[in-house]
C-alpha cells in the first residue's frame, strides 16, 4: 500500500503525526493509499516554507514568472494522461471526463503565463503641477487554498497558478479523500522551475484547516466544498484577519420552455446531471419543466437515462463511474428510497444497481425523480450524487419564482429558442452564472467561476480578473519633484489639485 506525505520546502516529507486517512479507488472499494494527515505543527512548518520563499520570489521579474508558468503548461500537457490516471484511480470518474478537468485547469495556468499584461499598473501625469500619480498591485505574501475531491487537479490549478503569477506563495490543502493528483502536480511545478517553498502541498483533515485559518502568516484563504463548510471558513478567515473567497454548494436548475427543443434539452439534462456521477458543484440538480413540454420531456430524459453504461472509470467504455465513497453513496441512496414518502415520483430507480465484477465498489445507477415538492428533502438538500429531480411549473414566472427562491445561486440555465425569453431570464435570474441553451456554464479561464447567496462566501470570484484581484493588492504613489525655484513652505490647508 502506498503512504503519501507532504509537499514542503520543494520535496516529499514524510507525515510525522501520525495520523494516517485511507484511501480507496471507488470502483473497487479497495484501499490503495494511506495519506499522512497533518498536524498544526506540519502546516507551520509548511507555512514557514512558505514565507521564507516569498522573501525572494515577491520580487522575482514577470518575466521569469512567466517563463517558468510557460515550462509548467509544457509538462502538464505532456503528463496529462498521466494525472488523468491518477484522478480516476481514486475519484472515480471516467477517463474522458478526468482528462477535461486537466484541460480546464491548464486554461488557468495559461491565463498565469500571462500576468504580465494583467499586472499593467496605471500612471496619471500633471494631476496637480508637477505631480505625478501611479497605481499598482502587489502580491500579499504566504496565501493558502483549501480544495474538495470532486476535482482532485482542476480546482488547486483554479488557484495557485494565479496566486503564484502574482508573486505570491502558496499552502495547498487537498482533499485527503484524492490528495495524488495534487501532489503530483507540485512535483511538476518543481521540475518546471517553481523554486524550494514556493508551493506546498499538507494533506490533512479539519485539525490542518483550522491552522490555516488561524496561522498569523497566511494571508488569504481559497475554498471550493460544501456551503457548511464555506460559511464556516469565511467566518474563520475574517475573524483572524485574513481575505477571504469561500465558494459553497449549489441546487442548479434548469427551465426548459415550450419552444425548446426536447431532445437537445433532454440529452443535455442527462449530461449535466449524471455526468461524473453528480459529484459536480455545476451539476443540474433541477429541471423546472412548463407544464405543456414537462410529460414529454421527462419520458425523453427517462429513455436516455436507463441507456448509460455505468462501470469503471478505466474502463473506456464507461460512461459514469462510482461515488466516492461507500458512506456517500447511501446518503445519496438515501434521498431516492425515502423520495415517493415525500410526494415524488420515482420513474427511475438507480439504488439497486450494481456493476458485475466490482461488487464491491461504491456504484450508484442514476435516478430520476419527477413532481418533486419544494419542501422534500431532495429538493432542499444538495444532494451531490446522480439524482434529477424535475419540477413543473405553469408560467415563466412562475418557475422563475422557484429558482429564485433557492438559497443557492451557484448556476442556470435556460432552453428555449426565443432570444427574448432568454434575455430576460438571464438578467432576471438569481444566479452567478447563466447558460443559455448550455446546461453546465463554466466561463472560460479569462472570465471567472462564482455563485450568488448561498454559493459564495466573500466578495471575489475564483479566477479571472477577479482571481487576480483577490491575489494582489493595490498601492496608489503620488509623486512630485518639485523645481528647484519652488521655495515651497507651510501650508495646513487640505491637500488640493491646482
Amino acid at each position: 500500500m502506498k503512504t503519501l506525505g507532504h509537499w514542503i520546502g520543494g520535496k516529499a516529507v514524510d507525515g510525522t503525526s501520525g495520523d494516517f486517512g485511507p484511501v480507496h479507488d471507488p470502483a473497487t472499494g479497495e484501499q490503495t493509499t494511506r495519506v499522512a494527515l497533518a498536524s498544526a505543527e506540519e502546516v507551520d512548518q509548511a507555512v514557514a516554507a512558505a514565507k521564507e520563499a516569498y522573501q525572494v520570489w515577491g520580487t522575482v521579474s514577470l518575466a521569469r514568472r512567466s517563463t517558468i508558468l510557460f515550462a509548467y503548461r509544457q509538462l502538464l500537457d505532456a503528463h496529462r494522461e498521466e494525472i488523468a490516471a491518477l484522478i480516476t484511480a481514486e475519484h472515480g470518474k471516467v477517463h474522458t471526463d478526468a482528462l477535461g478537468e486537466v484541460a480546464r485547469g491548464m486554461e488557468i495556468v495559461e491565463l498565469a503565463c500571462g500576468i504580465s499584461e494583467k499586472l499593467k499598473g496605471e500612471l496619471s501625469t500633471e494631476v496637480s503641477t508637477r505631480v505625478d500619480v501611479a497605481s499598482v498591485r502587489q502580491p500579499l505574501g504566504v496565501v493558502a487554498g483549501i480544495t474538495p475531491f470532486n476535482f482532485p487537479a482542476m480546482v488547486p490549478m483554479w488557484m495557485f497558478p494565479l496566486a503564484l503569477a502574482c508573486g505570491n506563495t502558496f499552502v495547498l490543502k487537498p482533499s485527503e479523500k484524492d490528495p495524488s493528483a495534487a501532489f503530483r502536480l507540485a512535483e511538476l511545478a518543481a521540475e518546471a522551475g517553481v523554486p524550494d517553498g514556493v508551493l506546498n502541498v499538507v494533506n490533512g483533515a479539519k485539525p490542518a484547516v483550522d491552522r490555516i485559518l488561524e496561522h498569523p502568516d497566511v494571508k488569504a484563504v481559497s475554498f471550493v466544498g460544501s456551503t457548511p463548510v464555506a460559511r464556516y471558513i469565511q467566518e474563520q478567515a475574517v475573524r483572524h484577519g485574513k481575505r477571504v473567497q469561500a465558494l459553497g454548494g449549489a441546487k442548479n436548475h434548469m427551465l426548459v420552455l415550450p419552444d425548446a427543443d426536447l431532445d437537445h434539452a433532454a440529452d443535455s439534462a442527462v449530461s449535466a446531471a449524471y455526468g461524473s456521477a453528480g459529484e459536480r458543484c455545476m451539476a443540474v440538480s433541477v429541471v423546472v419543466a412548463l407544464d405543456s413540454v414537462a410529460d414529454d420531456l421527462v419520458a425523453r430524459i427517462a429513455e436516455r437515462a436507463a441507456a448509460l453504461r455505468i462501470g469503471p472509470g478505466s474502463d473506456p467504455a464507461s460512461e459514469m463511474g462510482p461515488l466516492i465513497t461507500g458512506e456517500h453513496r447511501e446518503k445519496v441512496a438515501s434521498y431516492v428510497r425515502g423520495a415517493a414518502a415525500q410526494g415524488a415520483e420515482v420513474v427511475v430507480d438507480g439504488t439497486g444497481y450494481t456493476v458485475p465484477g466490482h461488487e464491491g465498489g461504491f456504484f450508484l445507477g442514476v435516478s430520476l425523480l419527477d413532481k418533486v415538492p419544494a419542501h422534500s428533502d431532495a429538493y432542499r438538500d444538495e444532494i451531490f450524487g446522480p439524482v434529477l429531480c424535475v419540477m413543473r411549473a405553469g408560467t415563466y414566472e412562475e418557475a422563475l419564482a422557484l429558482i429564485n427562491s433557492s438559497p443557492w445561486g451557484n448556476g442556470s440555465a435556460v432552453f428555449t429558442r426565443d432570444g427574448g425569453a432568454a434575455r430576460r431570464f438571464q438578467l432576471e435570474v438569481e444566479t452567478g452564472m447563466v447558460g443559455v441553451n448550455v446546461p453546465i456554464p463554466v466561463p472560460v479561464g479569462h472570465h471567472s467561476f462564482g455563485g450568488w447567496k448561498d454559493s459564495l462566501f466573500g466578495d471575489l470570484h475564483i479566477y479571472g480578473n477577479d482571481g487576480i484581484a483577490f491575489y494582489t493588492r493595490g498601492k496608489v504613489i503620488t509623486t512630485r519633484w518639485p523645481d528647484p525655484a519652488d521655495t515651497g513652505g507651510v501650508n495646513l490647508g487640505f491637500p488640493h489639485h491646482d
